[in-house]
């Protein structure tokens, strides 16, 4: 007796799709959302010890350091832009890592060279800064930021010496030419262009917070430094 073959079954069973792999760009944009205040110290004693790399932002006053921290972060007031430049001298720690595990800090150090700060307090601020960025065992990265219409001046050199000897060492480095929305394309090519012969040996990158130029790119970046082990997920 033959056996009539089965019938097709009225519903075919649908193949899996799965999802899609995230982008490097959002699995960094994704990773610098999840920044939470950590706490503030006014002296480098104050800070606390903890074994997950830092990434330093540091820059003149006005040099919208600020304004880069929260649009990285996707948070309006992370970081808060004093009224008074150069008035505040404490350092802010940002946490960084999802589902509750800090994989990371962001420091964010006050702004420099503001002429309405008193003398003495600029040399004691100068030195907490100097001291924190050359002695801080975790830190893994600085990021500096500057004016492109002003560039690199010449407090940005007195902070380029001073961690020169650590950069040499394998610390990491990014200039952030800020406010490029401010430039033609031609002039952001060439102050582009000059900032990378004075970052030696650091990265430069142009950065918008109006245009969103070079938000992802820097996040990836400093995606990359905080995981290093899985960096190749982050080209």
């Amino acid at each position: 007796m033959t056996t009539a073959p089965n019938p097709a079954p009225k519903h075919p069973q649908k193949t899996p799709v799965l999802a899609a792999e995230k982008s490097p760009a959002v699995i960094a944009m994704g990773w610098l959302h999840t920044a939470k205040f950590l706490t503030t110290a006014p002296q480098l004693h104050f800070l606390p010890e903890h074994d997950v790399p830092e990434i330093a932002f540091v820059g003149r006053s006005n040099a919208g350091k600020s304004t880069c921290i929260n649009t990285l972060t996707q948070q309006k007031q992370l970081a808060f832009a004093s009224k008074r430049p150069g008035r505040t001298q404490h350092i802010n720690l940002f946490s960084l890592g999802k589902q509750g595990v800090m994989d990371a800090v962001l420091t964010d150090l006050p702004g420099y060279g503001y002429a309405a700060v008193p003398k003495q307090d600029k040399i004691r601020w100068q030195q907490v800064m100097a001291n924190y960025l050359v002695s801080r065992k975790n830190l893994k990265g600085i990021v500096l930021m500057c004016d492109p219409r002003h560039g690199i001046t010449e407090l940005d050199e007195v902070l380029l010496e001073v961690i020169r000897p650590r950069v040499e060492e394998g610390l990491k480095f990014l200039i952030v030419l800020t406010k490029a929305d401010k430039l033609t394309r031609s002039e952001g090519a060439k102050v582009l262009s000059i900032t990378k012969l004075q970052a030696g040996g650091g990265e430069v990158r142009l950065f918008s917070a109006t245009k969103k130029t070079g938000v992802e790119d820097v996040a990836q970046l400093l995606w990359k430094w905080a995981h290093p082990e899985a960096a190749p997920a982050a080209q």
